[in-house]
């Protein structure tokens, strides 16, 4: 199976994803999203969803509370291997099919800390954030997530690929495809958090 990054751009990304890499070289350290809004004339917030997209469509990785923790992958053939453990529904929670072979990955989008496994996508309700059906997802193992993450799911209607939230003590989790509804299950319990995307070009 063919498989690379996806390479699909707006052009406020390619922008973007220019800029960064431009002061990156130039400076040694990459701009803080302060600096990439004043650049563009852009509010942080909007800054964040552009980087969040070129992060999903593994462009770049950004490190939670570093001020200048973007960082760019290098599309290099230096790979490690993880297991992929099956199918994981973007649409309506199904089990994932629990029959581990490897595949090779871009050590960047891993750290020496943590286990990771992947995911075959399959159904349509995380489109809004670029995961499409047969993409494989990058997953790191634990238990817990903050009000944002993507996540991998167990509820009582068995795995599910969604948006953890938890607005005011209530917990749900959140498709990224208006034509589909939030989740609030009954039981839950968190097997991964997304860390990256590898597009099946098939």
């Amino acid at each position: 199976m063919n498989k690379k990054f996806k390479r699909s751009l707006t052009p406020k990304q390619k922008n973007i994803l220019d800029f960064i890499t431009t002061f990156s070289n130039k400076k040694g350290y990459s701009p803080s999203l302060e600096e990439i809004g004043k650049n563009f004339d852009l509010v942080i917030s909007t800054v964040h969803q552009h980087i969040k997209a070129l992060e999903t469509k593994s462009y770049l990785k950004k490190e939670e509370n570093q001020p200048r923790g973007v960082s760019i992958f290098e599309q290099t053939s230096d790979a490690t291997e993880i297991p992929l453990l099956g199918i994981i529904a973007a649409g309506t929670p199904i089990e994932p099919i629990e029959n581990p072979e490897p595949i090779k990955v871009p050590k960047n989008l891993v750290s020496k800390h943590g286990d990771y496994y992947a995911l075959k996508v399959k159904g349509d309700s995380m489109i809004e954030d670029g995961i499409l059906d047969s993409d494989i997802v990058v997953i790191k193992n634990q238990s817990t997530a903050d009000n944002g993450d993507t996540v991998v799911a167990i509820t009582e209607n068995g795995a599910t690929l969604k948006i953890f939230r938890n607005k005011n003590g209530k917990i749900f989790l959140e498709p990224r495809n208006k034509k589909m509804e939030n989740i609030y299950p009954q039981s839950l319990e968190i097997r991964g958090k997304f860390v990256g995307l590898i597009r099946n070009s098939n």
